[in-house]
Formats: structure tokens, C-alpha cells, sequence
């Protein structure tokens, strides 16, 4: 007969107590604290070029760009998370009561890994549907040129675009900026 452990259930308090303090990253997904794991060459370097292609891409305008240490809280269910990259409208708006957490992003980006990709493209992304600044969300696959592009037409309606050729190029329309998927990839090695 195998016994069921009791997993531990934390409270948000709990839960940003305890990851002020940790050296490592975690995710808090409705009362469980998960770790986040880090990421491959490819992930680093994906995740580093959409940065700086966006960051470049929006200097001198009302945007923050973060990537992967900066956390974001769903209230509605009840997350915590490192998105791996995020762009926020200014002025910043951050959980009541912290200065590290934020809560109005309207671009969030993932880079895909094979641990995470189905959370990514189905749980994850439902829970970012419920933040009412969200706008545009990346699915951007490590181990072959992959863009999943999904964009808010209107309240609960979504335009999905996919992307598979260097040569194509990208408009984000949240932040009227164009990415080339051979920046994006660039120095990538899918070997």
C-alpha cells in the first residue's frame, strides 16, 4: 500500500516571508511554494535577447521591462510568480502593502521548457487572462524556432499567431514594437 504524503499548504505571508530570505526563486501556486528551477543555455539567451530586443525597443517611453527576477502576484488565483520576461506600463502598480511585487503587466513572455511548457501554455496563461492589464503573451520555444503569439482583440477574446521561419518577423502590438526572429534566436545552438 503506498501512503499519500500531506503536502504543506503556506499562506501568502508565509510564502513572501520566506522568499525574501531564500537565496532561490520560487513560484507560490495556492498554497504550495514551488521552486523555480534554472533554466538551460538556450532558455538564458532567449529569455537575454527578447529583453534587450524590447528594452531597446521602448527607450525614452512609459514602459519598465523585467526579466525573471521580478515577481508578479494573480490575486484571483492565488499565484506568485517569475514570468521570465514582463513589460509594465508606468506608473508601476504593486501588490498592496509590498514594493516588490507587481500587478499590471501588459506583456508577458516564456520561455518554454520541457518541465514547464503545458503549465506555461495552459494554467499559467489562464491566469494571466484574469489581470485586467495583460494584453499580449510569448510562448517562445528553446529547442526549435517556435513562437507561439497570442493577442487581446477584446474582453475574453484572443488572436493567435504562430511563427516558424527565421525570417518572419514579429509586432507586438501592446507596445507597437517589431522583433525579428533572427534577434530573437540569435546565437541560439538547437544541437
Amino acid at each position: 500500500m503506498v501512503r499519500q504524503t500531506e503536502q504543506q499548504i503556506y499562506t501568502t505571508e508565509q510564502y513572501l516571508s520566506f522568499e525574501v530570505n531564500s537565496q532561490q526563486r520560487h513560484d507560490y501556486i495556492d498554497g504550495e511554494i514551488v521552486p523555480v528551477t534554472g533554466g538551460t543555455p538556450n532558455h538564458n539567451k532567449i529569455a537575454g535577447n527578447l529583453y534587450t530586443l524590447i528594452r531597446f525597443g521602448l527607450k525614452g517611453q512609459p514602459y519598465d521591462v523585467f526579466i525573471t527576477d521580478q515577481r508578479l502576484w494573480i490575486p484571483q488565483f492565488t499565484i506568485y510568480t517569475y514570468p521570465d520576461v514582463m513589460v509594465v506600463t508606468r506608473p508601476l502598480q504593486f501588490q498592496t502593502g509590498r514594493n516588490d511585487t507587481i500587478t499590471n503587466p501588459i506583456l508577458i513572455a516564456e520561455v518554454l521548457s520541457q518541465t514547464t511548457k503545458h503549465y506555461d501554455k495552459d494554467e499559467k496563461f489562464a491566469a494571466y487572462r484574469s489581470i485586467p492589464s495583460f494584453q499580449e503573451y510569448l510562448l517562445v520555444d528553446q529547442y526549435r524556432i517556435q513562437v507561439e503569439h497570442y493577442r487581446k482583440t477584446k474582453t475574453r477574446e484572443w488572436l493567435f499567431r504562430e511563427y516558424q521561419r527565421l525570417e518572419e518577423s514579429l509586432t507586438l502590438a501592446s507596445i507597437n514594437l517589431e522583433i525579428q526572429l533572427t534577434d530573437l534566436y540569435e546565437d541560439i545552438n538547437f544541437n
